[in-house]
């Protein structure tokens, strides 16, 4: 929904560089999707035992809020489309995000569509992050419904792998990276945007299912 990947990207990358580590982009793309948890036991088998992943993650999230909130935080193209669609069938929806929870909900505050979702679930909330289900099956648990009714919507690879091993219906948005050709063996739908998505959505007649 927010069109932030590439300004982490760039925090991460300079958070590194500040304590003398170079985060390649190869290393960085590797990040897309995980939550800070994972992103740092990753970073840290990178880098050795010189790395310290509490330093570097109090630089990042320094350098990443204040590209935030100082510049205001661009959206997806699309997003206000389908979150009107949703509420127009109604759908029921929530947000589960690798963000820890309470800089997700600010996120979707600045951008005035936190009170869209009824819940959200952040990668601080559960105990295994992205690629592991975990944090789509507390969503599913939340809407009170089964996982197989589910719809997600994911921009990573590691989210849509989330999403298959809850036994949920993908449907991918790239953003940094593209979907690879294993992944894509899963038969998963790929659009180009939200609004496209909601156009296959809609297209599908009479859809239902819950959409996390």
């Amino acid at each position: 929904m927010l069109d932030t990947e590439r300004i982490a990207q760039q925090a991460g990358m300079a958070a590194c560089a500040d304590h003398g580590f170079n985060m390649t982009i190869e290393i960085a793309m590797q990040l897309l999707g995980r939550n800070s948890r994972d992103a740092d036991i990753f970073l840290s088998q990178q880098f050795g035992p010189t790395f310290d992943a509490a330093a570097v993650r109090e630089r990042f999230k320094a350098r990443y809020e204040e590209a935030l909130f100082s510049n205001g935080i661009p959206v997806k193209a699309g997003l206000h489309t389908m979150l009107d669609w949703l509420e127009s069938i109604p759908l029921p929806k929530a947000v589960a995000t690798s963000t820890r929870h309470d800089m997700a909900r600010k996120k979707l505050e600045s951008v005035n569509v936190l009170h869209r979702f009824p819940h959200v679930i952040g990668g601080d909330q559960v105990v295994n992050g992205k690629p592991a289900p975990d944090i789509f099956l507390e969503a599913a648990s939340r809407l009170g419904v089964q996982p197989k009714h589910c719809v997600v919507l994911e921009d990573s690879e590691a989210g849509v792998r989330a999403a298959l091993a809850a036994g949920m219906t993908p449907i991918m948005i790239p953003d940094l990276k593209p979907p690879t050709t294993e992944l894509l063996s899963h038969g998963i739908t790929v659009c180009p945007s939200l609004e496209a998505a909601a156009r296959h959505l809609a297209a599908k007649g009479g859809f239902k299912a819950p959409l996390i």
